[in-house]
Formats: C-alpha cells, structure tokens, sequence
C-alpha cells in the first residue's frame, strides 16, 4: 500500500492508468525525489481509492498521465484532490500532459511537464519548497512557457516501494497458467514519426537508451517480488536492436525461466526476421505491434511504414519462429467505411489471430490530440470539426452516420461485455453481427492458444463510465 506521510509539504506522484502494470513513471519519479532528498508518498489510481489524508498533507500532486485513457481518469481524480487540498499544486506530466498542455492549464492543473519528466519535477519540487517555481526548465505554467525536456535520463533503477505489491498488478495467461507479470524499458522515446503517435510531437524523432546495468537491477528487483515475465514498456523495442539485443541477452543469462514480451513497429519485424528464432530463444513469449488497418490507403497517411502484405508475412514468420504477433488496431478512421470494420474481422479470422486480438482494439476511434501531426495532412483536414478540450482531442466525423454508429454500438459491446466478464469468442461474435462480418468464432485452434495480459483495455481507449464515477464520488479507486 501507499506510504502515509506526516511533514509538511509532500509530494504525492499519482498513477492513473498504465494498461494495468506497476506504474514506471511513478517508479522512475520517485527514484529522482528519493536521490534529490525528498521523501515522496505514491497512489495508484488503478489499484487502490484516493487516499483523503495522503491529498491532504500534500504540497504537490504531481500526476502521470501517459496516455490519453489516464489522462481522461486524472482530470476527473483532480477535481478530488482540489476538493479535498484547494491550497495543493497540482502538476501534470506525462505526454498527454504536454500535448494538452492548453487546456489543462485553463482547468485542472497549475503546471505541466513533458518529454523526460524526471529531472523538472525534482526541479519544480525544488522551487516549490522556495516559493521559486516559475520559469523552472522544462515545467509549464500559467505565466510561463517551457519546452518538453529532452536531456538524457539519468541511469536511476525505478523505485517500486511506493507501490502496491506486483503480484497485484496484471498478470500473462500462458499455456493455461496465470505468471505475474512485471514491465522494464530499455528506452524511451521513439526515432519514428508516426502521424497519428503521440509521441512525435514531443520527441520529435529522439529517443534515449537505458542502460543494460539499469534494465537488468530492476529486472532482478522485481523477479525476486515474484515476477516471471517481463513487458518492455519501449515504445518500439527495435528501435535500436543492437541494444535491445544485449539487454535480452543479460536478462536472460540472469534469469534463464522469465519470459518476455516488447512492441515493434512491423517494419522492424520484416527487417529482423531472421532474428525472430533467436528472440524467441531469450525468452521472447509475444510481440505487440500497432499494426492499426490493413488497408493500405490508410497506412500511408498514418505514415505507418509497412502494408497489408508486411502484415501476413510477419504472422506467417513469426508463427514459423514460435512466437506470437499480438497486433492492435484504429479501426475507425475518417477514410473507412462499413466493410472495413466487416474486412478486418474476416481478416482476423483468416489469419487464425482472434485469439491474438482483445475485442477493445476493433472499437478504437483514431485519436487526433493537439499537436498531432494528422492536424495539417490534407487527408485530415477536412473531416475535422474543432478541438473538444474537455475530451482532449480534435473532433471529427465520418461521411457516413453509420460509421459512426457503428463504432459507438462496438464499444457499447465490449463494455458491457468486460462489466459481465464474458470471454472473448462471445465479445467477437456481438461485433460480428453488429458489423455483418461472416466470421466463425470458438473453433479450437491447431496450435496452442495466443498468450495474453489479463487486463486489456487500450491506452487509446475511453475508460469506462464506471471508472469515472467510482473516481468522482470517491467510493473507490479505478
């Protein structure tokens, strides 16, 4: 559980949502304020209620909002916290803090940081503690603006204490067995500029290694809390596989029975598969890869960098190497009609990857935040109808109602379906027959099923109406 803390000006780092994962930017702020001198509590939206006395001892609330599902959860949680600390500060950081930077700092947040986090949230924690916190590098404020910090990160292993135990947090079902499941990154950033990303219009084609002696004490940390397996929170693994590689290597000469897991674009894939057998003999169990349409009009305005045929080869190779390709998608486009949500269905059908797929990924609606780069594509352009800023992101609307419609019923599908727990072959069978789609659902697969996390809601998703409520009245955490 949270520590409870007693002196005067705290600092409270909240977690909203991390795909249900011990947060790491949580972890990795707090290791900063630890080595800096301060003695910072944490609260982890996703697992435990907000804690009234923590809010309330707090002289900053500083809160992670790494993608667009949490920030949506610390909007709502912040309208507690003023409640409970009118006098606290409260801080935004994250990307999605940055890109919303505007509206955020009109309502729920007196700073915002972007970019490599750590260093100016010790920054402003600093100058907080000296009334000196305007113009602090890197933070943004009411009265004064800043860039999105992007200094190499200090090699500090990410401080877990704070947190609930892992054990709590999500775990891998694998041939029929539940393992806990913890997350490293080996780097940050992204050198890609994928338009519709979230992460080009902050790092701008930067990204930044960890080290391999970083990666592999917190990977021992955590396998001696009980994980065995461990997600790579890179935003792509690939990016530079030579590391990438050598962080495998190490992890697996220290731990040779955990199995992994790490997300790459399918560009990278087509590129290394002839490496695929090997990852698979360090451990690799899957590959996530935002794979996002299989329509090829669609992956060049995306700017995605591979086509539909990139997409069969890698099934085909990855299945060939024993490993698994867990694909995600943004369904729900500007510039696809009702047979492409029937198209991708049967497409995932064909390729034997409804196992493979959670049902959330065919509800995805394309995102535009502030400062993406879908804003001034001329494919984009005309579909947008203005910023929603109490939503945080650009409105659009297809040309057809019934698109839209359709994407409204699917989420209204699996929603419902989570809150009743139902599996998944009964979720793909409702968005079957709301989209037309001629799929067969629960056949028993030639080969053992796709592992899985067992909690798969998108970070691109809205979170459920449930979460938002139980957040506002108080009654329990997310």
């Amino acid at each position: 559980m949270p520590a409870t803390y007693s002196a005067p000006g705290a600092i409270l780092l909240v977690s909203c949502y991390e795909l249900g994962r011990q947060p790491l930017s949580v972890a990795n702020a707090a290791a900063v304020l630890t080595e800096a001198g301060f003695d910072p509590m944490a609260l982890d939206l996703a697992r435990t209620p907000i804690e009234a006395e923590a809010v309330r001892q707090a002289r900053l609330i500083a809160v992670s909002v790494p993608m667009h599902t949490a920030l949506r959860i610390g909007v709502a949680a912040a309208e507690r916290f003023r409640a409970l600390n009118p006098d606290a500060f409260v801080c935004f950081f994250g990307l999605y803090a940055w890109l919303n930077a505007e509206s955020l700092l009109q309502g729920a947040a007196d700073a915002i940081i972007g970019g490599e986090c750590d260093e100016p949230l010790v920054s402003l924690a600093r100058g907080l503690a000296t009334d000196a916190h305007e113009h602090v590098p890197g933070v943004r404020t009411r009265r004064s603006a800043a860039r999105p910090w992007l200094e190499r990160p200090r090699p500090l292993v990410p401080e877990r204490r704070l947190l609930p135990p892992i054990d709590e947090y999500v775990r891998i079902e694998a041939d029929g067995e539940r393992i806990v499941a913890g997350q490293v990154e080996s780097s940050r950033g992204c050198k890609h500029l994928c338009r519709h990303c979230p992460i080009p219009p902050v790092y701008g084609g930067r990204f930044f290694v960890v080290p391999v002696e970083t990666v592999r004490e917190d990977a021992r940390r955590q396998v001696e809390a009980g994980a065995r397996h461990l997600s790579f929170a890179d935003p792509d693994f690939l990016n530079g596989p030579r590391h990438g590689f050598e962080v495998l290597r190490a992890l697996h000469a220290a731990h040779p029975g955990i199995t992994f897991d790490f997300t790459a674009k399918i560009e990278h894939l087509v590129k290394h598969r002839d490496r695929l057998a090997a990852l698979r003999d360090l451990g690799v169990l899957f590959v996530i890869s935002a794979v996002e349409s299989i329509d090829d009009r669609v992956l060049r305005i995306l700017d995605k960098g591979h086509t539909r045929r990139d997409v069969e080869e890698v099934v085909a190779a990855m299945r060939v190497a024993g490993l698994t390709l867990r694909p995600t998608f943004v369904p729900f486009t500007p510039w696809t009609g009702l047979e492409a949500q029937r198209a991708l269905l049967e497409f995932l059908a064909a390729h034997d990857l409804l196992d493979a797929v959670d049902p959330v990924q065919m509800t995805i609606r394309l995102l535009v935040p502030p400062g993406s780069l879908l804003l001034e594509h001329e494919e984009m352009t005309p579909h947008l109808e203005g910023l929603d800023a109490a939503r945080f992101t650009w409105t659009w609307r297809h040309p057809d109602p019934r698109v839209d419609a359709l994407q409204k019923g699917s989420a209204a599908i699996v929603e419902a379906a989570a809150r009743a727990g139902d599996p998944d072959g009964k979720t793909f069978q409702a968005l079957a027959r709301a989209a037309g789609a001629a799929i067969t659902v629960g056949g028993r697969p030639a080969r053992r099923p796709a592992p899985r996390l067992t909690e798969p809601w998108f970070c691109c998703a809205e979170p459920m109406e449930g979460q938002l409520a139980a957040l506002r009245s108080g009654d329990a955490g997310v």
